[in-house]
């Protein structure tokens, strides 16, 4: 039996507490866009003069009605309706060129924006910690990249356009209303407070609503990406109907709040116009009389009704404009929480700069360590060893010992709670993470491939290799036997996380990746568990070559694979419990001889 989570629809503002809290879709986080508007700064000022000549084109026309009216219809002379005929066609060509100017120029600046903004937003997610993702949702970052920026880009590309366009055209037309008759503009004047306070008043309840409706978007996107990314997993536990629920839940979550939200927004809309065009035919039934007492001309009222249109309409759209001007704030503001996020892990003063050619000596000083995520649970406990270069050694222990967080702390994923750990002799806090991690090459257990090619994936070691240094890389790890049966072999692609291989194939990618980094220290995590017998022999025959000249740590729980190491750390429980080689351990360790035992009944089962 399954049960569907519960997801709350109703409009609770919610934020993903691994990032800085902030004023909820306050309109002056737009002002944080600045940096990326200023480059753009003449294109977005040509757009401006087209909105500002494509706003007093339309404002001539009503002086051209005004001129039809008294001039054309009171004369009865068809040369003066010729006239106002050719003058609005005039107006009308230099309204449509300066229309299309400002659309082209906002929305090509808008998509270059948004470009921008999403390269910055990435580049910096690319900075931060694994600690960071080890509670953040990757679903909720990919939707604020995604989701988020094309509210912002719709606003700064059409939306801001339409609402200076409009606000400019309000304010002209009210200037034409009074240069028309003060008594009537007064009335306009009297019915703009009651179109501006819905407009504040439901406005914030817009944004409030709009900033749960982003969120609720992050979550189907969180849940899309989770589901999608382990489909194998849900599939093979038959858990698609419950998967399929869940997903349900969220996308009605989402649904929900997106409709309230439009509820209350068309029901502003609605009022402003209700406000705005009943203004309208009072100002007409008090113009009306005005013209029968001969204080104002049929043409006036006629230009003073297209004006209070336009001021109607513009408060109109304006109080729309500014419904998405509130939920872009809101995005800008999410999308600005993970810039103001900085790595956990920038260099302590004074800062240390790694020689070009590293050795490899590594020492772990008193390292202690827990995982941030699980501030409860030590992982290692005043772990000691140093390692000298070109020395091989093996981490071995149970599950938990705290094995590949060694490995981590290496990576500088994390640094150590408390300890030092050293490369060459300087504490790795104090050096750069990319150029100390330049040293490491990895074979992780599970391997990661990316989509794309061969060559793609292991080009991953090392950008700037020829394709002939590639070829050897694969040959030394015995995957050129497979890769020379694929379709396009070196540039067949290999599909999402390398579906389209073996798991010991991916391996065998792995392994040519981290012999093309050719890196002084070298990290293997069980390189060859995913590999055949005769596989193994042949990468383990490659992974010896490699190893020549460089510091090697393996992680092993197959001792087989590790009886030829310099030295075997056992380790057990976040302790290092004994130290020594594969017969010096066999006699003095317990631990290490009960693993041994335990592997030599069930390779004999076997």
């Amino acid at each position: 039996m399954c049960t569907p989570k519960t997801v709350d629809p109703s409009p609770v503002p919610k934020m993903n507490n691994n990032l800085p809290q902030s004023p909820k879709g306050d309109i002056a986080q737009l002002t944080r866009l600045g940096q990326f508007l200023l480059p753009y700064r003449w294109r977005i000022a040509g757009a401006l003069i087209a909105l500002v000549v494509a706003a007093s084109c339309v404002l001539a026309l009503g002086q051209g009605l005004r001129y039809v009216i008294d001039a054309g219809f009171g004369t009865r002379d068809p040369h003066l309706l010729n006239l106002a005929l050719a003058a609005v066609v005039g107006v009308a060509v230099v309204l449509a060129c300066a229309t299309y100017a400002r659309f082209f120029l906002m929305m090509s600046v808008g998509e270059r924006i948004i470009a921008d903004l999403r390269r910055a937003v990435f580049a910096h997610v690319l900075t931060l910690t694994p600690a960071y993702f080890d509670a953040a949702r990757t679903g909720e970052i990919s939707s604020r990249l995604t989701n988020d920026t094309e509210q912002i880009r719709q606003v700064i590309g059409f939306g801001l356009s339409m609402f200076l366009r409009n606000l400019l055209m309000m304010t002209g037309a009210l200037a034409m209303l009074f240069a028309t008759s003060a008594k009537l503009a007064a009335l306009i004047v009297l019915g703009v407070p009651a179109t501006l306070i819905p407009i504040l008043v439901v406005g914030r309840r817009v944004r409030r609503l709009s900033r749960d409706n982003q969120d609720r978007v992050a979550d189907v996107s969180a849940h899309i990406d989770e589901s999608l990314h382990e489909v194998r997993t849900v599939q093979a536990y038959g858990h698609e109907a419950c998967t399929r629920a869940r997903f349900d839940a969220a996308a009605e979550a989402a649904y929900a709040s997106g409709v309230h939200r439009i509820r209350v927004k068309a029901w502003l809309i609605s009022l402003v116009m209700l406000i705005g065009f009943c203004a309208v035919g009072l100002i007409m039934w008090v113009g009306g009389h005005d013209v029968f007492e001969g204080r104002i001309t049929g043409g006036q009222l006629s230009a003073f009704v297209f004006y209070a249109a336009v001021v109607a309409g513009g408060a109109g759209t304006v109080s729309e404009v500014w419904g998405e001007i509130q939920r872009a704030a809101g995005a800008t503001e999410r999308l600005f929480e993970l810039l103001d996020t900085q790595p956990a892990l920038a260099p302590q003063a004074p800062v240390i700069t790694l020689p070009a050619n590293v050795k490899g000596a590594l020492r772990f000083d008193d390292v202690s360590f827990t995982y941030p995520a699980r501030a409860e649970t030590p992982v290692l406990h005043a772990v000691s060893f140093s390692v000298s270069p070109g020395e091989r050694v093996a981490l071995v222990g149970p599950s938990g010992a705290g094995k590949s967080t060694i490995f981590a702390l290496i990576l500088r994923f994390y640094d150590p709670s408390s300890g030092r750990l050293l490369i060459d002799g300087a504490d790795i806090k104090h050096c750069d993470p990319l150029a100390l991690r330049r040293a490491v090459a990895i074979v992780p257990q599970d391997p990661v491939i990316f989509s794309g090619s061969v060559s793609d994936n292991v080009r991953f070691g090392r950008p700037e290799a020829t394709d002939a240094e590639i070829r050897d890389a694969c040959a030394a790890a015995h995957a050129l036997e497979f890769i020379e049966r694929l379709p396009q072999r070196f540039d067949t692609d290999l599909g999402e996380r390398g579906v389209k291989l073996s798991g010991g194939q991916r391996q065998r990618i792995s392994i040519a990746r981290a012999l093309l980094a050719d890196r002084p220290i070298l990290l293997l995590d069980e390189a060859t568990s995913s590999l055949d017998a005769e596989s193994e022999r042949q990468v383990a025959a490659a992974l010896e070559q490699l190893e020549r000249g460089r510091t090697t740590l393996v992680i092993a729980h197959r001792l087989a694979t590790v009886r030829n190491a310099d030295r075997i750390i056992v380790m057990d429980n976040g302790h290092v419990h004994a130290v020594g080689t594969h017969h010096e351990l066999l006699r003095d360790s317990p631990l290490y001889a009960h693993l041994a035992r335990l592997q030599f009944i069930a390779e004999a089962a076997a």
